[in-house]
């Protein structure tokens, strides 16, 4: 407390804006005349070991026998205090990337700290960060999403989604009989869907199963759309008695209606990179959607005890605000989907959306207002897989995208029989069941890809942007052909999953063309 000298460890660095962090960094700053980072990167979860030029980027702890080292990202702190003690009111801060960091490190471990680091001055109300932080200047002037939309709910987290969730009704109501078939053992169930009879901490498959049986058959109206990853919507047993969906979200589900509309967003992303978070779905959404942790803003809710009433989901502030403008609620709710897939906003307020919930600006007239909205509406149909829009997934198209992932095969010949099998190495199981993405296939050629099914077939002028679009954390086009590879799925694409991979390709190249248009 009164003395002096210098710390210097290394650590994972999630400490450095974490939130739960807080107060040690605010007492590191109190405690220390100076604090130096030295952030080491090589992080599996929110850089996916790529530095920013895209060369490889592996942990500092790499070795020839394990080139990319451990997974999460370091960083090295060294903290000095003098014996006259003045508390330290900003942070030097540097990036070492790549494959030399080591060296570069070593390389100028005698060089002036004046000409290494940057200097940060930590922003309390984002917790006093110690990692540059991308926030504009109005952004603590702006409304956080709750203080607008001030109800929202986490997404529906089965926990066995390889039971409960699956592309094809049929399949999955199948299933469900069976469960439900006092006929068939807990060992036989067991035998034929081992997800559904897994013993967990807080799922015991034989008491579930035995409470079920007792009530009788399945809930008929428990078969549901379920948005399970962006551009991928599913079937979805929800069932409101027990834990065989280990959290069913009851109190979210009654306001999932047909004309009630949906975005999702995620607090703390996994990924670090500023890429758009919000898909929009009249559909019951997973609690993975985005990543972990989503949770789903509506614009309108059901009236207590009500099965049609609804109301608006607006905060007093934001209906006050609408209402001198002559606005409505789903003006506001195609405004802040229109801000937040604006890329100027995320790149401006990139270390902001790290931080906290979004904060939105709200424009000063009803023109504004409405000029954002119609940005909106023309996105919320876009990124909903269920709409059709015409020009993108309805002839005649919009110039330039009649060309974008066309079905084709090697010889030239329409499309038959085993070229729709996805077996290019897309996906794998891995550990407890989860889908993996794999390497797959692609053929570059001249900036567009052309991505392939298997050897003989292939979506031909796929662009490197729409290829690489990433929404929450994953890039969409190889997510959803990681689910489909067919010793997941279980059999060959049809015709229409064929076409619904051709559309999405086609509505991300329109969503980047209307995001990239003046934001609000």
């Amino acid at each position: 407390k009164t003395g002096r000298g210098v710390v210097c460890f290394i650590s994972n660095y999630s400490w450095l804006d974490g939130l739960s962090f807080t107060g040690m960094r605010e007492r590191y700053l109190e405690a220390f005349d100076t604090v130096r980072i030295d952030c080491l990167n090589g992080d599996k979860y929110k850089t996916g070991k790529v530095a920013p030029d895209g060369t490889p980027d592996p942990s500092v702890f790499s070795t020839e026998g394990d080139p990319v080292g451990i997974q999460v990202g370091t960083a090295i702190s060294t903290l000095v205090r003098k014996a006259d003690h003045a508390p330290a009111e900003t942070v030097g801060f540097r990036h070492l990337w790549g494959r030399s960091k080591r060296a570069d490190l070593l390389a100028s471990a005698d060089a002036d700290p004046a000409t290494l680091y940057d200097d940060i001055a930590p922003v309390l109300p984002l917790g006093l960060p110690f990692v540059q932080t991308a926030v504009g200047s109005e952004w603590f002037d702006w409304p956080a999403l709750p203080d607008l939309f001030p109800v929202s709910f986490p997404g529906v987290k089965t926990s066995r989604d390889g039971f409960l969730v699956d592309t094809d009704l049929d399949d999955l109501k199948a299933r469900i009989a069976d469960y439900f078939d006092p006929g068939i053992s807990h060992e036989e169930i067991a035998r034929r869907y081992p997800a559904a009879m897994k013993k967990t901490a807080r799922f015991n498959p034989h008491t579930v199963r035995d409470a079920l049986l007792a009530r009788g058959g399945p809930d008929k109206s428990g078969f549901v759309r379920y948005i399970y990853r962006p551009f991928d919507t599913r079937w979805l047993y929800w069932e409101a008695d027990t834990k065989l969906l280990d959290e069913k979200r009851a109190d979210y589900r009654p306001h999932v209606f047909e004309g009630n509309l949906w975005f999702s967003f995620n607090k703390r992303p996994q990924s670090g990179a500023a890429e758009p978070r919000a898909c929009v779905t009249e559909r019951i959404g997973c609690h993975d959607l985005i990543g972990n942790a989503t949770c789903f803003f509506s614009a309108w809710l059901r009236d207590d005890g009500e099965d049609t009433g609804r109301r608006p989901n607006l905060t007093g502030t934001a209906r006050r605000y609408l209402d001198s403008l002559g606005a409505s609620v789903e003006d506001l709710f195609h405004h802040v989907l229109a801000t937040l897939h604006d890329p100027a906003y995320r790149e401006a307020n990139a270390g902001a959306l790290r931080m906290e919930w979004p904060r939105i600006p709200l424009p000063d007239d009803a023109q504004g207002l409405a000029e954002s909205a119609a940005r909106g509406r023309e996105l919320a149909a876009l990124l909903d897989p269920e709409t059709p829009v015409p020009g993108v997934t309805e002839t005649p198209l919009r110039p330039g995208l009649e060309a974008i992932a066309v079905p084709d095969t090697t010889s030239g010949r329409n499309m038959a029989g085993a070229d729709f099998a996805l077996t290019a190495g897309w996906g794998h199981v891995g550990a407890g069941g989860a889908v993996m993405p794999g390497q797959g296939r692609v053929t570059e050629r001249g900036g567009v890809f052309d991505v392939h099914l298997n050897d003989a077939a292939f979506w031909r002028g796929v662009p490197a942007a729409v290829w690489r679009y990433r929404l929450g954390g994953y890039q969409v086009l190889k997510k959803w052909l990681s689910y489909r590879e067919r010793p997941i799925l279980g059999r060959d694409l049809t015709a229409g999953e064929v076409r619904h991979f051709t559309d999405t390709a086609r509505r991300i190249a329109a969503l980047l063309a209307a995001s990239s248009a003046s934001g609000p």
